[in-house]
């Protein structure tokens, strides 16, 4: 039986529990063993320690190759309202809208740990909400919480890669901090492209797609119900977060 077959998930086989390095890297390898160890004990501060050092070693990047305050013009030239808005203000009120702007961005990157545990938070619950009452799993919160962090591994991978293009020479007018590495055809995208287009293309992300196969795996193991049950849950949601992006930068752009 492999990781993707839609089948009740039987409880976990008895045996020495995992350490926190053996998650890690069966999540990557063999992501059954990791999810199965979760019913044993649902720590997840490893995988939030990871995150978190790799948000920084971002942020510290994205400071030396790029700069806050250009990152934050980069932000508004991708919105062309907001563009024309600041095009139209006194040199001094834009100076002080860009200051603005510039601290702004660089608290979110500084804090986005602390608001990486509210989303986590928020997406177990929608996720426990939909297994247990929408399919009748028997997960708990602090499993689909733990599963959660661990399906979100990959996006380290994401993170790498866009601290290794900042060094490899990309130029800070192209960095986009909503979309920094190309794990998805937005990447590659001209900034004139249709955003109602852009935001579909941005969300065909490999690493997303990856974290979302994980997290029904998980789910499905937690919760006792059928593999099928867990991607209907997990991609459905998925599904209706795109639609409302993309509809979204329809009414915005």
């Amino acid at each position: 039986m492999n990781d993707f077959e839609a089948q009740v998930v039987p409880a976990a086989p008895e045996g020495p529990a995992l350490t926190q390095g053996q998650r890690v890297i069966y999540t990557f390898t063999a992501p059954s063993k990791t999810f199965n160890d979760i019913k044993r004990s649902t720590s997840w501060w490893m995988p939030f320690l990871i995150g978190a050092i790799a948000t920084y070693i971002l942020f510290f990047a994205v400071q030396a190759k790029v700069g806050w305050e250009q990152v934050a013009e980069n932000q508004i030239r991708m919105s062309p309202k907001r563009a024309e808005q600041m095009d139209k203000l006194p040199a001094d009120q834009r100076a002080t809208q860009m200051k603005i702007s510039t601290v702004f961005t660089e608290v979110i990157f500084a804090v986005f740990p602390i608001f990486s545990l509210i989303g986590t938070a928020i997406i177990a619950g929608v996720l426990l909400a939909t297994i247990n009452f929408g399919f009748g799993g028997k997960a708990t919160f602090w499993e689909v919480f733990s599963v959660t962090w661990y399906a979100h591994l990959p996006g380290v991978i994401k993170v790498l890669l866009g601290v290794i293009a900042l060094f490899a020479g990309l130029a800070p007018e192209s960095f986009n901090s909503q979309n920094f590495a190309g794990t998805n055809p937005g990447y590659f995208m001209s900034p004139d492209t249709s955003k109602p287009l852009l935001a579909l293309a941005t969300s065909l992300d490999v690493i997303t797609i990856w974290t979302l196969v994980l997290s029904a795996i998980g789910l499905s193991i937690v919760a006792k119900t059928k593999r099928s049950s867990a991607y209907i849950a997990v991609f459905g949601w998925w599904v209706v977060i795109v639609l409302v992006g993309v509809g979204f930068a329809a009414a915005f752009s």
